[in-house]
């Protein structure tokens, strides 16, 4: 089924499915037959499709000149689409942390040319640690603390204090195949005090047996977390910043905190595909991304958190985002050392966790 559509169409919004989403069919030109003519071409999430065409690819096609032919669709599917056909037309493709990395390992993207992407300099310094292993990060997300505090009977301010004695049984995480089930093995690690990357996640799975009696489940959806805070069932759990929302919404006395120590950060990002044949134009396009004019605009529009650190938001903009003194100190994960490890990970998880 073709996925590929053309900007100067008229688009329908496609709410909220950046990373889940069911990709759309429509006019347009498939990856694997379509010669592009020399315009470029981008695969990306399929989020607020009409947003995206007005901020981003109008402004940008008006400045160059150029058409601008896209394909939609989650993180996975448009990864595995580009992994099995090497006659791919695709020129940027935007992607989740975690398959960028893996693209960049396969030889799937070029080594980013810091000449032809100067806002590649103006990232904020989590940032820039991800762009070796997953290509240029265009937005960030991070994981911190949400927590009753009458409920918990006490005040939490950092990562160490979930391993209190007195949360037994009134603990969430998330699972080790979430999104942020990574970074929280890098919190057990660095509460061990030890560099997960040294010994492959043993100090952090030591972490994870002693914090067990705390945990009352782990879970998949940080929706579900609204209902288990509503439910009395937790008073504190570890989530990404984009779920506080959700979370407050239905329980108005959780509060959300960024230990001082500092995150994690998760980024979506921007390659250049090998096989394209629109590769200073597809510079062009990710430094447009990068830039600290767009991402004032996206930050509102579609709630995307800056990884431009000349980026200015007022404090409503701002809120629930990894922004400011929380970007700077969110560190980046090594998604190549993750993927390397994540199989005996989540083996070594289940006999821990869920035994």
């Amino acid at each position: 089924m073709k996925n590929w559509k053309t900007a100067t169409l008229s688009l329908a919004t496609v709410a909220l499915l950046a990373a889940c989403g069911s990709t759309n069919s429509n006019e347009g030109s498939d990856s694997s037959t379509a010669n592009n003519d020399g315009n470029l071409v981008v695969s990306t999430f399929a989020l607020s499709e009409d947003i995206i065409d007005r901020d981003i690819f109008q402004p940008f096609k008006k400045d160059k000149g150029i058409e601008l032919v896209y394909e939609v669709g989650n993180s996975g599917e448009r990864f595995t689409k580009l992994q099995n056909n090497p006659n791919s037309t695709i020129d940027v493709i935007e992607l989740s942390q975690a398959n960028a990395a893996t693209g960049v390992e396969e030889g799937l993207f070029e080594t980013l040319d810091e000449t032809k992407v100067p806002n590649l300099a103006n990232l904020v310094d989590g940032a820039m640690d991800a762009v070796a292993t997953s290509g240029a990060p265009y937005t960030m997300n991070s994981i911190g603390i949400i927590y009753n505090e009458e409920a918990a009977g006490m005040e939490i301010n950092e990562w160490s204090d979930l391993w209190d004695p007195s949360l037994a049984g009134k603990i969430s995480i998330p699972d080790i195949t979430t999104t942020f089930g990574p970074a929280m093995l890098h919190v057990a690690s660095d509460f061990k005090g030890v560099d997960i990357t040294t010994d492959d996640g043993a100090a952090a799975f030591e972490a994870l047996n002693e914090l067990k009696p705390n945990i009352t489940k782990t879970y998949t959806k940080s929706s579900d977390l609204a209902n288990l805070f509503q439910s009395g069932e937790i008073v504190a759990a570890v989530v990404g910043d984009f779920a506080y929302p959700i979370i407050s919404g239905a329980n108005p006395d959780v509060e959300y905190l960024v230990p001082e120590s500092g995150t994690y950060a998760n980024f979506n990002t921007l390659n250049v595909a090998v096989s394209s044949e629109n590769k200073e134009l597809a510079y062009e396009f990710i430094n447009w991304k990068l830039s600290q004019e767009l991402q004032t605009t996206t930050a509102a529009s579609l709630n995307e958190a800056p990884t431009n650190k000349d980026v200015e938001l007022d404090d409503e903009v701002a809120e629930n985002k990894t922004y400011g003194d929380i970007a700077q100190r969110a560190k980046a994960i090594d998604y190549t050392f993750v993927n390397t490890n994540l199989e005996q990970w989540i083996s070594q998880w289940n006999q821990t966790l869920n035994q």
